[in-house]
């Protein structure tokens, strides 16, 4: 299966090369304004993929508030697309679960934080819902130290992820995929390792941030033959 990997476009619109599922883990305009949505549904639309995915991300606003991308425009309601919010779906017998929270951390932009938690207690509620036996997992936050470290001007090297979605990943015996982005500077992807109860093995996770941390579009969606 060809997987394409996006997030954190936050406006831009890149070309990609069409496959058989497109995940986009949020932020998905660049100032929550109902035309850039526009924009970006229309963009999806002409996207060649038998399944696209959306979640939403800290800077989605409206989405929070109840617009719901996928269906809040006649045209955009088709069967190959699908937003998720703490829900999950199966495409081709994989497992999917798409959440778009993240938690507050000094620095971030006030006016941007939709689905953010002031607490790791408030993050691990959301987590507790994703299902056991998940294959894709699609968050707009990182895990603990996968991936997750800013930085920028204001901070530097600190590792931002969420330790409670790190403990939930480590529960999950099927996982094969977790997609995220969120942290502009730790783009790429790396394999990772699920150690419990003797059930150990790899998944891959994917930072698909589009933008780097001067909110430049200059990261390549990431493919993976899954």
């Amino acid at each position: 299966m060809i997987i394409d990997c996006i997030s954190d476009i936050h406006g831009s619109h890149p070309e990609l090369g069409g496959g058989d599922l497109l995940i986009i883990a949020g932020d998905l305009t660049a100032n929550d304004l109902d035309i850039q949505y526009k924009y970006f549904c229309e963009w999806v639309r002409e996207q060649n993929y038998k399944k696209i995915i959306i979640i939403a991300g800290n800077h989605d606003n409206q989405i929070e508030k109840g617009f719901n991308p996928v269906y809040s425009f006649e045209y955009f309601r088709e069967n190959n697309i699908t937003y998720l919010c703490d829900s999950g779906i199966e495409f081709e017998g994989l497992k999917i679960w798409g959440s778009p929270w993240t938690k507050r951390f000094v620095g971030m932009n006030p006016h941007c934080m939709a689905f953010t938690s002031v607490s790791e207690n408030g993050l691990k509620e959301k987590w507790d819902l994703i299902p056991n036996d998940t294959n894709i997992l699609i968050t707009h936050s990182p895990a603990y130290g996968i991936l997750d470290t800013v930085a920028n001007f204001w901070k530097s090297n600190e590792k931002v992820g969420s330790h409670s979605l790190k403990t939930r990943i480590q529960q999950m015996h099927h996982l094969r995929l977790h997609v995220f982005g969120h942290i502009h500077s730790d783009y790429g992807l790396i394999n990772s390792f699920i150690k419990n109860h003797g059930c150990d093995h790899t998944y891959v996770s994917i930072n698909a941030a589009h933008m780097n941390e001067d909110y430049d579009p200059v990261n390549k969606p990431i493919r993976i033959i899954l």
